[in-house]
């Protein structure tokens, strides 16, 4: 990577509020201030200016791995976080530290005129240092939004597997949707946590809102009803149509020892029958 020379990083220093006014209008052109409370934009463009500036001067644009550029990394990866947080796509937040380029290019055409070869040298090595940090920006805000999809993935299957409480000792989990590995671990742990939270001794498992059962389906269940046998409680296996029923004869699968029902209603009145329980009407 090309070296910055000192009359470049004295020129950033001096005309640091030139630089950051037209950087700011690039980002604004960009649509980058969209989302961002007043003033937030020209306080990010002030400090990384300042990072840019006091990193160059220790380290130098061909340093940009090194500890002096600690401070600027850290920077980056707290924009990226924030952006993937706020909304912004890759390519937005890459746009934060690749708009400033127009804006340094100015400054070096300004300072260095009369030098084209030193000209030439330094939007280079201002062209590689730039393009270095947006990398590494870049690289950061994929990390973040994988982790915000993730979380967001998580919240969506506690909430698609909510666990009721039907009746003192007896819990219902209405399953909706396709049951696959990921989703049963999450059906597991909160099922058996809740089991162990209350006491309870019967789980009703309602896969009405399950549009299939398969093999793997029904290895699923299986392994979720072990696991409720395992903490003491008893399971029932509700919302069994006709044609899960011809399906699961179809596939040959063992579900013997595993009690089911064709609705939650009849499921319920089986776990308070178990329980010494009945319900009547009131006259």
């Amino acid at each position: 990577m090309a070296q910055l020379d000192q009359r470049t990083i004295n020129a950033l220093l001096q005309q640091q509020s030139d630089v950051q006014t037209e950087w700011v209008r690039n980002l604004d052109a960009m649509g980058s201030s969209r989302g961002l409370k007043p003033g937030e934009l020209e306080g990010q463009t002030s400090e990384f200016i300042t990072l840019l500036a006091e990193g160059s001067a220790k380290a130098g644009a061909e340093n940009w791995v090194s500890g002096a550029w600690d401070a600027t990394r850290q920077f980056l990866e707290k924009l990226s976080h924030s952006r993937a947080l706020q909304g912004f796509d890759s390519q937005q937040t890459a746009g934060f530290v690749f708009s400033l380029k127009p804006s340094l290019f100015s400054m070096l055409q300004r300072t260095l005129a009369d030098e084209p070869l030193t000209l030439t040298a330094q939007l280079t090595a201002v062209s590689e240092l730039l393009d270095a940090m947006g990398l590494h920006t870049v690289q950061t805000f994929q990390k973040a939004r994988e982790g915000v999809i993730k979380r967001q993935q998580e919240e969506l299957l506690e909430l698609s597997t909510p666990v009721v409480k039907l009746w003192d000792g007896v819990l219902a989990l209405p399953m909706i949707g396709t049951l696959d590995s990921q989703r049963t671990q999450v059906v597991m742990e909160s099922l058996l946590q809740r089991i162990a939270d209350t006491g309870s001794e019967i789980a009703i498992i309602d896969i009405t809102g399950v549009p299939t059962v398969d093999t793997l389906v029904a290895q699923h269940l299986l392994k979720t009803v072990t696991a409720i046998r395992l903490m003491g409680a008893d399971c029932i296996i509700s919302g069994v149509r006709p044609q899960i029923a011809q399906t699961i004869v179809h596939l040959g699968l063992d579900l013997q020892g595993i009690v089911t029902k064709s609705s939650l209603a009849d499921a319920l009145s089986l776990a308070l029958h178990r329980s010494g329980l009945t319900v009547t009407k009131a006259n």
